[in-house]
């Protein structure tokens, strides 16, 4: 048998298979059950304008503090990385390190209980998921900005110090702005993660008028006993993602087209 031939039979195969797994799937099923958990009309009417106005603004609004600070922070992580001063290296590596190894969910306990009990304060809502995700994305975010800046040719910053740039304003004006759109594309990729990280602030005691998606779906969970609420989140956080997913596949095809 040619290799074309055979593999056109290991296709054919896979594709028996994945009919084979979804007609199984559409047998075994209760359809009525799972409609009437999932799909109840009425239940998902009350669900709105609050779900959009309230769950999936505060979302929006968590993830876009927690970002915003994340990438600033990471952008200086990653200049210390590189520096050519030994000690801004070992912090930085520090930083990275054990904000990588340490889980979001500790961050988040962290801030909202361990800071009012060492200091006396207390942070709001807003500012406690901005520092918590900014923190936990930051580690990740130098490392990918890292990657970025290495990533250009060092022709660019030569190129620049012999036009009679220093090395900071070359660094500013030429290297980070080619390491953006190098690095554009994971950079997206962790801001969906921040999305769904900001889920976390949940353990900190909300009001109503600060609910995120997942916080709003449980409580109506528990308010209807259906699992409704939680398919109208889960519907809403693609809202989100599915077009940052666009975006990234767009900026990747964008990259190699341009290489």
């Amino acid at each position: 048998m040619s290799p074309r031939k055979r593999a056109q039979y290991i296709r054919g195969a896979q594709y028996l298979l994945l009919l084979v797994a979804v007609v199984a799937i559409a047998l075994l099923a209760d359809w009525e059950r799972i409609g009437g958990a999932f799909f109840d009309p009425e239940v998902a009417a009350a669900q709105f304008p609050e779900v959009i106005t309230t769950a999936l603004k505060n979302t929006v609004v968590y993830t876009a503090l927690g970002f915003t600070f994340g990438l600033a922070l990471g952008l200086v992580l990653a200049l210390m990385k590189l520096s050519s001063v030994a000690p801004y290296r070992w912090l930085a590596n520090l930083y990275i390190e054990f904000f990588r190894g340490v889980p979001a969910l500790l961050v988040f306990i962290a801030l909202g209980f361990g800071v009012p009990i060492a200091f006396g304060t207390r942070f709001d809502n807003y500012t406690t998921v901005m520092l918590a995700l900014g923190l936990v994305g930051a580690a990740y975010i130098a490392e990918t900005l890292r990657a970025g800046i290495q990533a250009v040719p060092r022709g660019q910053a030569e190129a620049a110090r012999s036009l009679g740039m220093s090395g900071g304003r070359a660094m500013v004006s030429i290297v980070i702005p080619q390491a953006f759109r190098i690095v554009l594309p994971p950079l997206t990729n962790e801001l969906i993660l921040l999305t769904k990280d900001s889920s976390l602030i949940y353990l900190l005691g909300l009001a109503v008028s600060d609910y995120e998606l997942t916080k709003f779906g449980r409580d109506q969970l528990n308010q209807t006993g259906s699992l409704t609420p939680i398919l109208i989140a889960g519907l809403c956080y693609l809202i989100i993602t599915v077009p940052l997913g666009q975006l990234v596949r767009r900026l990747e095809a964008r990259s190699a087209k341009a290489r």
